[in-house]
């Protein structure tokens, strides 16, 4: 049997109506079947009901399908009989149970227009302009809301087959011009999700207007509609001759009602606004004024009686003397919440006038807490907890309904348990945050009346603990004292534990619950989490901290009432956070030569100075550290010549006549020498060093001359490029840090290259008293680490100054191993790392280092093609069929494209696919001549080609490629700074687009372990020094270890 057969074929063949009939015989198991054995495409069936009728059908080799019925013929009907339905579904049944294979084959041949769940690189399609008009609609006497549609400006005639077609992804046209294509066109998000709801639900036939251009909402469907509708762009309001953009709900109706005098002895009551007002009481709403309004049910329900008491625009009702007094106490109250109320004076003369007076009183017995509430309005005292749900009027008095309830709610949240006649609570929690944090709250709407057994109950006054600081006799050291006021000492650690509990409060022996949310324990908290001080360990002693750890610690306390300074330190935080107070200026001669940011480098020199602070300064390359330490020294140049000490600049060898320039060129009266030459030369100059105000030296004559600068004794240390000693241990180091001087300052771009421990040996030099040893300091947690040394790095990067530049933004676009790519990852995976744990755990990482790096790129090779050096493997790769995937998306947008390998060989591999696939591109690696490298970038910038294949070693530096806007790293480097060097070939001086640069890792590999590693070790310099641009340079057998642990 062969049938080729569905549903919608067969409601074709038979007629809907048919179809219905057919399939309650096939579900009613009525429809028996017999296949004729010598012909596969012939079946006769039996239905069997009243009679039985014999059906046969017959599929020809074109597909058509013929049939015949033994039932009496319909001679006016063209389609076939419910019976031939029926045994069409139970054939299409049997086929099913028999040949899944073939309805599978079918179901995923079957493909959308539109791209609905597609991952969309780079998404062409234009956006369609939806606009959504909701009206109000008169049906039988009834008002509806109405929803009318239009695209591009032109209205949908046939909403119901339009939504059909946007949930199907079909295309849909009208001859007034609606043309949509989900191929060609997009729609926004929350454009799609109103078009989805609707065609959901597809408002049912009772209350859809007649013409099919305008769906009728019904008041369920509008309260899930709303939100969907406020989200769009496009929707507009019609109605009352007006149309408003947008879909707001109103408050307040534009309605009110005067109340005056109208005659002597009677009054006059006239409406405003009502006969423009239509009521959608079954959205209880009102339209009014082009706006919607939103109303209660009850108001709703009034406001149309309202407007059926007052009818053909009735707008004044007259009122006799002996109705106004019951009038105003009955029905004033209700039409305030309607709209505004306006009383005349002679009216509000016969009215008692008294505000509320809402009234709390409080009591504790037996460990509740009870709580009475009252409302007065004059003589009349309301017990809300008495009163039935309904809201009740008195005669001449108007409640404040909203003030009343709002009281109401806050008692009812508050935990407490309501009774006839008030409310009462027994947890100490509940009760604890109700005094605390509510009742000021409420003293805001009443008063309130507790009793002493209340107001003692919990201690918002109390005044705090207060932490005492002053600078000890040794200028250098900060003295703690704690003074815990009035608490006894046998409290105080029952209360830290609260605080370290982080519990709101602490109850002390009288029952008093002592809040411990004050702003003074708050930070007393904080405080004493800094200095590692626990109930186990507190005492009245003082604590004594170095004057620039403790520095970090009171900034905290500084805004609160917990802070109680001595004189000494009080000024010494003045002088911090005013350091213009000074009187810093910049030297005469240099006036107008430093830029901003520079003077304010040669402040905070100034300030570090005056404290006898040492710093780095770690400008970015090319900002001037080295003017704004010449500007220091001409400060300071009356103190070196009085005290002849004069200054000692080492730098890097290349430098040091850079230096002699520098200082010529800014500061000529400066007495510079450079010590140089041989071992006896330069042990003259050594000797003669006090006749000059600078002396300059290099890191390997310091070095060799070390013992001669013994009894040598210099007023300020600069240390150019003091990335030089950045290993505490070498002869380098030890030699600078045995200078002596006054004032010790560093000045280097790159205080961090791979690990913290650099910095620690910088600081050793230039400000040992900042860090513990070197064992604490490697114990010590970052945040830590960062507001220690915080004050003392002044960092600033080019692009504080280069702004100009667009914008780069970096993307990674992950990718699973195919099957046979992952057999081989896992395999080479686990043989490297029984190798290689082993040598990591005999401490022989070292000896075996660089067979262990070829390990690891062995298996970034298989990630990014098996092909690279296994050989004969002629499967996938997952991440070249991404690449593939997104140059094509590229070439379909017109994007301009670098991709980027460390492996000449992989780009190869690409090249070779492109060729195939008839694409051209530029291609560069170490190979290519110098000449040729300028000729393809100048051809490429130019608009040549939009593909360029680059090795990331050859083409990673000194190449300019702004005409592309796209760069897409193939492979993980193992020093980020290299990749960043090659995302900046395009996103450089002279870039006009936004840069995309599209990383490309394979998820679940080793891939991902570099990548958050690479992540870890640049977030952890941003975080201490506020630069990101540093490279990883090493890798270390922590982190061997870490990239193969899964």
């Amino acid at each position: 049997m062969n049938f080729s057969l569905n549903e919608s074929q067969i409601k074709k063949l038979c007629g809907q109506v048919a179809f219905k009939k057919g399939k309650s015989f096939f579900q009613a198991g009525k429809i028996r079947l017999t296949p004729d054995s010598s012909d596969d495409r012939l079946i006769k069936g039996v239905v069997i009901g009243r009679d039985e009728f014999h059906v046969s059908v017959k599929q020809e080799t074109g597909g058509e399908v013929l049939a015949s019925c033994s039932c009496p013929p319909v001679g006016f009907v063209t389609t076939y009989c419910h019976h031939i339905a029926g045994v069409l579904l139970a054939i299409d049944s049997m086929q099913q149970r028999e040949n899944p294979t073939r309805k599978m084959m079918e179901l995923f041949s079957r493909q959308a227009e539109g791209t609905k769940g597609r991952r969309q690189y780079f998404d062409q399609r234009q956006t369609y302009q939806i606009e959504f008009s909701v009206l109000p609609v008169l049906l039988r006497d009834i008002a509806y809301l109405g929803l009318r549609i239009a695209a591009a400006n032109e209205p949908i005639q046939n909403i119901g087959e339009f939504l059909n077609a946007v949930r199907s992804e079909k295309t849909y046209s009208e001859p007034s011009g609606v043309d949509y294509s989900p191929k060609k066109h997009r729609l926004e998000n929350s454009t799609e999700a109103v078009l989805n709801y609707l065609a959901k639900t597809r408002i049912n036939e009772n209350s859809r207007a007649e013409n099919s251009d305008m769906l009728v909402i019904t008041a369920s469907d509008w309260e899930r509609l709303l939100p969907l509708l406020q989200s769009t762009s496009n929707v507009k309001l019609v109605g009352g001759g007006r149309v408003t953009n947008g879909l707001s709900i109103e408050k307040q109706l534009p309605l009110s009602f005067h109340f005056s005098e109208h005659r002597p002895g009677g009054f006059r009551l006239d409406v405003e606004g009502l006969e423009e007002i239509l009521v959608l009481q079954a959205y209880e709403l009102a339209f009014a004024d082009g706006a919607l309004v939103y109303l209660a049910n009850e108001d709703a329900k009034r406001l149309s009686e309202l407007k059926a008491l007052l009818p053909n625009g009735l707008d004044q009702l007259l009122l006799s003397a002996e109705e106004i007094d019951y009038f105003m106490a009955t029905v004033v109250p209700g039409l305030e919440r309607l709209g505004s109320v306006y009383i005349a004076d002679a009216v509000a003369d016969r009215l008692e006038q008294t505000p509320l007076r809402a009234k709390l009183f409080l009591d504790r017995i037996r460990h509740r807490l009870l709580a009475g509430v009252e409302f007065h309005y004059g003589h009349l005292v309301i017990n809300p907890c008495e009163e039935s749900d309904e809201f009740r009027h008195y005669p001449g008095i108007r409640r404040q309904r909203e003030e009343e309830q709002s009281i109401m709610r806050m008692m009812k949240d508050s935990a407490f348990t309501q009774t006839d006649g008030g409310f009462y609570m027994q947890d100490e929690d509940s009760e604890y945050h109700f005094l605390y944090h509510v009742i000021p709250q409420l003293e805001e709407k009443m008063q309130i009346f507790a009793t002493t057994a209340v107001k003692m109950r919990v201690s918002k006054n109390y005044s705090g603990p207060k932490v005492k600081v002053e600078i000890s006799e040794r200028t250098d050291w900060l003295e703690f004292r704690f003074d815990m006021q009035d608490i006894p000492e046998t409290e105080i650690k029952k209360i830290l534990t609260a605080l370290e509990e982080k519990r709101p409060y602490y109850r002390i022996p009288n029952g008093t619950l002592m809040s411990l949310e004050t702003q003074e324990f708050l930070d007393m908290s904080d405080f004493l989490r800094e200095l590692n001080v626990d109930a186990a360990n507190f005492g009245r002693e003082e604590i004594r901290i170095p004057l620039i750890h403790g520095l970090h610690l009171v900034s905290s306390l500084e805004e609160g009432q917990l802070l109680d300074p001595g004189t000494n330190f009080a000024n010494l935080l003045q002088n911090l956070n005013c350091p213009e107070a000074l009187g810093t200026d910049v030297p005469t001669s240099l006036n107008g030569v430093l830029r901003d940011y520079q003077e304010a480098g040669f402040r905070w020199f100034k300030l570090l100075a005056s404290y006898k602070f040492g710093g780095i300064l770690a400008d970015d390359m090319g900002l001037g550290k080295t003017l704004q330490s010449i500007a220091f020294i001409v400060s300071v140049l009356p103190d070196v010549r009085k005290q002849q000490q004069p200054v000692l600049v080492v730098a890097p060898s290349s430098l040091v006549y850079n230096w002699l320039n520098e200082l010529t060129k800014f500061a000529p009266s400066i007495k510079a020498g450079i010590i140089d030459g041989d071992k006896t030369t330069r042990a003259s100059l050594i000797k003669k060093i006090s006749t000059l105000d600078v002396v300059i030296t290099s890191y390997p004559s310091l070095r060799m001359d070390q013992m001669l600068y013994r009894d040598q004794h210099f007023h300020t240390l600069f240390l150019d490029e003091a990335q030089a000693f950045k290993n505490p241990v070498t002869q380098t180091a030890k030699a600078v840090k045995s200078i002596k001087a006054d004032y010790r300052f560093a000045l280097t771009g790159t205080p961090i290259e791979n690990s913290l421990d650099e910095l620690w040996s910088i600081f050793n030099v230039v400000f040992p008293e900042l860090l513990p040893n070197r064992r604490l300091f490697s114990e010590m947690r970052r945040d830590h680490i960062k507001k220690r040394v915080r004050p003392f790095i002044l960092r600033r990067i080019k692009t504080d100054v280069l702004t100009e530049l667009p914008n780069k933004v970096e993307s990674i676009h992950f990718s699973e191993l195919q099957t046979e790519q992952k057999k081989l990852y896992a395999a080479y995976l686990a043989e490297l790392k029984q190798d290689a744990f082993k040598h990591l755990n005999k401490n022989s990482f070292q000896k075996n280092r660089i067979r262990i790096l070829a390990g690891l790129t062995r298996l970034r090779q298989l990630c990014c093609h098996p092909a690279l050096f296994v050989e004969g493997y002629d499967g996938g790769s997952a991440k070249f069929d991404l690449l593939m995937e997104l140059l094509a998306e590229c070439r379909a947008t017109g994007r301009r494209v670098l991709v980027f390998s460390q492996f000449t060989q992989m780009l190869g591999i690409i090249g070779n696919q492109l060729a195939r696939e008839g694409v051209p591109y530029f291609y560069l690696d170490g190979q290519t001549p110098p000449v040729e490298r300028v000729d393809l970038c100048r051809r490429f910038n130019e608009g040549q080609g939009d593909l360029f294949l680059i090795s990331l070693k050859a083409g990673g530096t000194g190449l300019n490629l702004t005409g592309a806007d796209t760069v897409v790293l193939y492979d993980l480097w193992w020093n980020p700074a290299a990749e960043q060097q090659a995302a900046d070939r395009a996103h450089r001086m002279g870039q006009e687009k936004e840069v995309q640069v599209v990383r490309l890792i394979a998820k679940g590999t080793i891939e991902e372990k570099i990548n958050e590693l690479q992540l870890k070790k640049k977030n952890l310099i941003d975080d201490v020094i506020l630069s990101g641009e540093e490279p990883l340079k090493a890798m270390s057998a922590d982190d061997i270890r870490q990239i193969l642990t899964t």
